[in-house]
């Protein structure tokens, strides 16, 4: 039976079609769905609708469920219709009536809102460690390999000389700045939506600021009905952060897959982290990379699903939301193995040297040669179609050791300083110590 069910329950097929794959994630949201009803019972307590008693026992059955939690010991039984209603039915089930008070004053729309934010604002946490252990391999590969050499590109043509140090930072700095995305999806995710009830409040003297407080949140939705618009609002844009990110390691992934190309040969990895053919003794596939680029693609293609679901919903609550979750869960568990295996990967990368004193790369130094023409007073103009006729002729012979870069940012030099600031400033902004606290301060505070 259903916690809305009066006499008569659905037909099966409805059932089975509305709850759809909702008891799978819904297995993820349990340890917040428990964190947010203990928030909102010692609310209960102080505004009258439980007692210090029944508080009592509702927190300490909450805490043993949510130990349960952790030990992998809690299911959704069969014929329950979703997290919440297991938790309301055990603490009924083991406490009697108290369990039944614990809904007083919420709806199971904004209970569901609360669990998400919560696990969205768990999740991002896990990016952005991920993230910071990605960088920081990015970062000692530029560092090492600062002074390796390698040609530069555009329109997959060659250009100008590149380095092992430009092209790995170059991502580490993309990461720092694909925190500024996810940091508006954690601010969006950080704010309480508890007390909103089904969108437009209670008639109950709730405390929201206590269970803003409670749980954490930076604040609150003031305005109930935004409280509820705000799902939808928060996939969407941290859809859009993900993708960001995704985007940053798919291009990686691209990279690496051509560099390991016998053509290119500029990067190898151990024969252990590639795989092999069945009929071919010589092949080492870039699998890893190849997987990385195209589950980074279907993460990139996630706001326009999530865009989709949302168009022609009106102002409140849609059950078509419920479908959000089938796009934005396996999204950030993907984004995060992405993530972790580049780093599991990179750290064994092998870097080709000397790849520029090939005279086949030679063409790469045109604008070097330009370049000194003109700092000898030469017009550029002038210096442009002297080496491009030089070229043209056969007569271009540049001494491919020579390179003046100096500028920031530039292969001579690489500002990894002021990018480690970036990416430390950006993580700085998230407060997840604050998150941390608040939470561990809810497990642990003493029954009343």
């Amino acid at each position: 039976m259903k916690l809305w069910q009066k006499e008569t329950g659905s037909k099966k097929e409805v059932e089975s079609f509305t709850i759809g794959r909702d008891p799978e994630f819904d297995i993820l949201l349990a340890p917040f769905d428990v964190l947010g009803s203990m928030a909102h019972a010692q609310m209960l307590s102080t505004i009258g609708l439980l007692t210090v008693e029944e508080n009592d026992i509702l927190q300490q059955g909450l805490k043993d469920i949510y130990a349960e939690i952790q030990k992998g010991e809690f299911e959704i039984a069969p014929g329950v219709e979703d997290v919440h209603s297991q938790v309301e039915f055990l603490l009924t089930e083991r406490f009697g009536d108290v369990g039944k008070k614990l809904h007083s004053g919420r709806s199971r729309n904004d209970q569901v809102l609360v669990d998400l934010k919560l696990y969205y604002r768990a999740a991002i946490h896990e990016l952005v460690e991920e993230s910071s252990v990605l960088f920081e391999q990015l970062i000692e590969l530029a560092k090492k390999h600062k002074d390796d050499l390698m040609p530069g590109y555009t329109h997959t043509q060659l250009a100008m000389p590149s380095s092992f140090g430009l092209w790995f930072s170059s991502f580490a700095e993309g990461i720092s700045e694909d925190l500024g995305m996810l940091k508006a999806a954690f601010d969006l995710a950080n704010k309480n939506p508890l007390g909103s009830a089904a969108g437009y409040g209670s008639s109950f003297p709730l405390n929201r600021t206590m269970t803003t407080k409670l749980l954490g949140f930076a604040d609150l939705h003031h305005n109930v009905l935004n409280a509820q618009n705000s799902r939808g609002k928060t996939e969407r844009t941290l859809s859009f952060a993900m993708a960001g990110m995704a985007g940053t390691l798919n291009r990686m992934a691209s990279d690496v897959c051509i560099f390991m190309n016998q053509h290119f040969a500029f990067i190898s990895f151990p024969d252990d982290l590639t795989t092999g053919s069945s009929i071919m003794p010589h092949k080492k596939n870039p699998d890893v990379f190849e997987l990385i680029r195209a589950k980074t693609n279907q993460i990139q293609s996630v706001p326009n699903a999530v865009s989709m679901i949302l168009t022609n919903t009106t102002t409140g609550y849609h059950r078509d939301l419920q479908l959000l979750k089938e796009e934005i869960f396996p999204a950030l568990e993907s984004l995060k193995s992405c993530l972790s295996m580049s780093t599991f990967m990179l750290k064994s990368i092998k870097v080709k040297e000397n790849i520029l004193s090939d005279p086949f790369y030679k063409h790469l130094f045109s604008v070097e040669v330009v370049n000194d023409l003109v700092l000898k007073g030469i017009p550029f103009r002038d210096a442009y179609k002297q080496v491009g006729m030089d070229i043209e002729s056969g007569n271009f012979n540049p001494d491919q050791s020579k390179l003046n870069h100096s500028h920031e940012g530039s292969i001579g030099n690489l500002n990894l300083e002021e990018i480690e600031k970036k990416m430390k400033m950006s993580i700085q902004q998230f407060n997840f110590k604050d998150v941390e606290h608040s939470i561990e301060d809810l497990l642990k505070k003493d029954l009343m």
